[in-house]
Parts: structure tokens; sequence; C-alpha cells
């Protein structure tokens, strides 16, 4: 019974995904989901790629947490339009809570959308919000054995930042045993070491994303 009551859940899911899906292509709208642990420094990352993009590309996000307006504040800080969406103890987004916000949205001369995750390694990985593609934020602070602890977010996201590069000579963290698990997960995963603190890598990240984006 617990089978067939999850499966239907992500049947349900996957039509919203859809629904999601049609609006950003007829709004030509690129769609990143952002995923990672809490504390692994998403929002430190859009606050530097909304710096770094500024006149390339136009962005907006939509920020997910279990409570509180911190992140979608710092944010708006920049000028950047931005949606909370506030789970109330879900420890992920889905399609439904993401469909419920793009009224408020702007879409319209937006050209990438970031939807920052609930912090989490793993809930986050199994449901489509409608997303062009998924990416991984990994704090080097975090130690070397996630990607063989938490496979599924490797194998479903299309680029892994590597964040905190500047404290890994204060870690015990070896970030070629990352790499190697990572890819040996997803060959095709695209990998970034940033600093979102010095930013150091930020400009290779941001390059990437107007080539995905244009």
């Amino acid at each position: 019974m617990k089978v067939k009551v999850v499966t239907r859940i992500l049947e349900a899911n996957e039509r919203i995904a859809a629904e999601n899906r049609k609006l950003f292509d007829e709004a030509g709208v690129y769609v990143i989901n952002l995923m990672s642990a809490p504390g692994a420094g998403k929002t430190s990352l859009l606050e530097r790629t909304a710096k770094e993009l500024n006149k390339r590309l136009r962005i907006a996000v939509i920020e997910g947490d279990i409570a509180g307006t911190q992140d979608a504040e710092r944010i708006g800080s920049l000028g950047v339009p931005v949606i909370q969406i506030n789970t109330g103890g879900a420890c992920h987004l889905d399609a439904n809570m993401v469909n419920e916000v793009l009224g408020e949205l702007p879409l319209k001369g937006v050209e990438l959308l970031f939807v920052e995750n609930v912090g989490n390694l793993v809930c986050p990985a199994e449901f489509n919000i409608g997303e062009d593609t998924k990416v991984m934020v990994l704090s080097i602070t975090e130690g070397d054995d996630k990607p063989l602890k938490y496979p599924l977010m490797f194998q479903e996201s299309s680029a892994l930042i590597l964040n905190k590069i500047d404290l890994l000579p204060y870690t015990n963290a070896n970030i070629d045993k990352i790499k190697k698990d990572a890819m040996s997960l997803n060959p095709s995963l695209k990998i970034f070491e940033i600093s979102c603190k010095t930013g150091e890598g930020i400009s290779g990240w941001t390059d990437w994303l107007v080539k995905n984006v244009k």
C-alpha cells in the first residue's frame, strides 16, 4: 500500500511539473533547481551569481525554506525579483508549491530562474518541479564521503558546485576523492570549484550559465 501511495504522489507531482514546464517554456525562462545540505552556501552562491551576471542575464529567485524569510531578504536587497516559499516542515519543494507562487513572480523579461530548494541531501532530488536542470552545491566542510552516501542527488544533477574551497587547507576533505566518486556516479557531471567568500571560480560558473541560457 505504501508503494502505491508514493507512486500516486510522484505521478501527481510529474503532472504539475509538466504544467510548470509549459509556463516556463512559454515565458522563455531557463530554470535551475538548486539543491544542497543546509549551510552549504546556496544563498551565498546566488548573491555572488547575481552580482556577476549583472547586465548579462535577467534573473529571479524562488526561495524554499522550512521557515523564515532571511534568504529571500538577502536576495531581494540586490534588486532581484524573489518569492519565498515556507514549507512548514516539508523537507523539499514539490511542483505544486512552485506552481502556486508562479502567479506572484513576474516571469516576463526573466531569462534565468533559480529555485533554491530546502536544505536536504535526499528528498529534493526525487521531486521534479519543472526545471531545465538540477545543480548541487557541496561544501568542502561537509567532508568527502557525501557522493557515495547520497548518490541520487549527484546522479540527478547536471553540475556540482564544490563551495568553500578557501577552507580546504583547514579540513581533512580530499577534493580529488569527491570528484572521482561524483564522476563515478555521473560521468557527465560538470564540476566547479568555488569560493563564494573570495570569488574564486565564480566566473567559470556564470559563463556556464550564460552558455546554457543563451
